[in-house]
Parts: structure tokens; sequence; C-alpha cells
């Protein structure tokens, strides 16, 4: 019989997380031998989990959601130059004794717009809805491309200033209201874009060629979606992100890019 690796998602809350389900699929067709489940941990557990979780040898890694990302950077161990500027981590890698951690929210976003949506960035204007650890997990990566400039908007403009102050030296950014540009990519960060708080945005200049990305997902149409179809037919929800953020966490684990394309189209299915 083959070795079953041991992996995991951490979390609260849990119950509801699609990892499980993908990364079997991943494995399944990789053919290789996974326990993957998902851990509700409290907070003052966080620490003690981890180390005990990495002491089985067959300890492989571990994905991290909510709202363990910022805490996850702060383990002692080797961390990627991505993952300490966001201070934020959603894959932790045991290899050989060593622990690593990294964040691939950013490259599942950029893989998922790049090959599944044929989006070409280059000299490209981008509009952040939201300025939180969601829109930061992904403006690291954004900003790496060859994109004209980004704008933030954000209920809170102090916020936006701090995250503007903090990518400055990376990219052109600024307040949304500050530039007169018309916005190629929308990105919807806030998670008002989910709980129905979502109020339409005015005042951006959009044409039917726009693209409109909302890093939520649900069995039903998110608001920002549903907002977002009146004006273009290029309208995604994070089905996709999630699917790439997950197949770059695995190649991490094993060296190889698991497909994709199928999980994809089953998660969909889901919802139909």
């Amino acid at each position: 019989m083959s070795k079953k690796f041991k992996l995991g998602v951490i979390g609260n809350p849990i119950e509801h997380s699609l990892s499980p389900y993908i990364h079997y699929r991943f494995a399944r067709n990789e053919n290789i031998n996974i326990e993957y489940l998902p851990y509700k941990i409290n907070e003052t557990d966080f620490d003690i989990f981890i180390n005990e979780f990495f002491k089985d040898p067959m300890a492989k890694g571990l994905n991290v959601t909510l709202p363990y990302k910022k805490k996850a950077a702060k383990i002692d161990a080797e961390i990627s130059n991505e993952a300490k500027f966001i201070n934020a981590v959603n894959t932790i890698t045991k290899d050989k004794k060593k622990i690593l951690l990294h964040s691939t929210d950013g490259i599942g976003f950029i893989s998922d717009l790049k090959k599944d949506k044929n989006f070409n960035f280059n000299d490209t204007n981008v509009l952040f809805i939201g300025a939180g650890a969601a829109a930061e997990s992904i403006l690291y990566k954004v900003a790496q491309e060859k994109i004209a400039h980004i704008s933030i908007m954000n209920r809170t403009q102090e916020n936006a200033e701090l995250l503007i102050r903090k990518f400055s030296s990376i990219a052109s950014i600024d307040i949304a209201h500050e530039s007169k540009n018309k916005y190629d990519l929308i990105i919807n960060c806030s998670s008002a874009g989910l709980t129905g708080e979502f109020k339409p945005i005015e005042n951006i200049l959009i044409d039917e060629c726009t693209h409109f990305y909302d890093l939520n997902y649900s069995l039903t149409q998110t608001p920002f979606c549903k907002w977002a179809k009146e004006k273009s037919e290029h309208v995604d929800d994070g089905i996709g992100m999630l699917v790439y953020q997950a197949a770059h966490s695995f190649e991490k684990w094993f060296k190889v890019f698991p497909e994709t394309a199928s999980v994809i189209k089953d998660l969909h299915g889901m919802r139909e």
C-alpha cells in the first residue's frame, strides 16, 4: 500500500470548506494517497496544534484559512518574501524536517485570470473594492504584472491609505476617486459582495470590455456579480481562484501541478 500523506485545513469556522473536496480530487487524479481533514481550531490552541500536527512523520502540509492567516505568518519557520510582505500565510509545507510558510492566494488569482479567463494585465487599470486582508493577499501579485495603475476604493479611507502607503514602492497606486482612467478590471475584495450589503458603484469609468471579479463565491449569484452582469459579459466569482490557490498549495507539497479544469467545472455544476 502506498504511503498516506497527512494534510488538512485549519480555520474557524471550517464546516463549509471546499478544500477537502478539492484536494481529494487532485490527489485521486495524480494517484497520490492522502488524508485531508478540516480542523476547527481555537486561537489559544493554534500553536499547540501546529506543533503536534507536524510531529507525525507523514504530515506533509496544511492550508490556513480565516481567521488564522496572519497568525500563521508568525510561526517560527522559513517564510516566503511574499507571505512576509503581506503578513499572511495560507500554505504550510514540511520539507524533510523544515517548515516553510507561503501564500498562494495571489498566484491563484493570477492563474485563474490568465489561464481560464484569458485576461491580459499589460497596461491595464485595476480597481480594488475593499482594503482588508483579502485585497492585500492578491495585491502583491497583481502589482508584479505590467499594469498601468491600481486604485483602491474602501468605505474607510484611512484603511485604503494604509494599503497605498505599503504598496506604493512596488506599484502605481492611489485612492479610486483620484483616478479618472477607465477600469479594465474591477476586483471585489469586500465581504459585502457576499452578505448582500453591496451597494452599486457609481461615478467610475467602465465599458462592456471591463472584467469584474468577485473574490467571494456561493451557491447563488453574489450581489456584486448580479450588478456587474448588467455592465459586462466578463463577470466571474472566486471559484476559479479557490481551485488555483489550492493547486499551487498542492504543487508545493508534491512538486506536481494538478489538473484543475474538471474540478472547477464540477464546482460550478454544484450550483446548477
